[in-house]
């Protein structure tokens, strides 16, 4: 299994913890619970590679983050353009009003 689904049974499986606060050097700390069996996982991952767990946990947010960012603010968009009045173009249209024809 690559790191992005990892990312993602991850992001699914976790609950987060109520709390979470700035450091001094501008990271922010986040507490989250993992399932026994991510835990074991993720325990394994780091002691074998010598790399910290917190080094995972960021490298997979971090990846993750993107595919859900793209897939649920592609969503969100595509719901209010349903909701308000928006201009829409086509590629010939916009390549027309940008001065692209020639």
């Amino acid at each position: 299994m690559n790191i992005y689904i990892h990312c993602i049974v991850i992001i699914h499986c976790i609950h987060i913890c109520c709390f979470h606060y700035i450091i001094g050097d501008g990271t922010m700390a986040t507490s989250i619970r993992l399932e026994p069996s991510l835990e074991k996982r993720l325990n394994d991952l780091a002691a074998q590679t010598g790399r910290t767990k917190a080094y995972y946990l960021r490298e997979l947010i971090a990846r993750g983050l993107d595919a859900l960012e793209t897939k649920y603010l592609a969503a969100a968009m595509s719901e209010r353009s349903g909701r308000i009045e928006e201009r829409t173009y086509t590629a010939e249209q916009l390549r027309k009003n940008l001065g692209l024809d020639r």
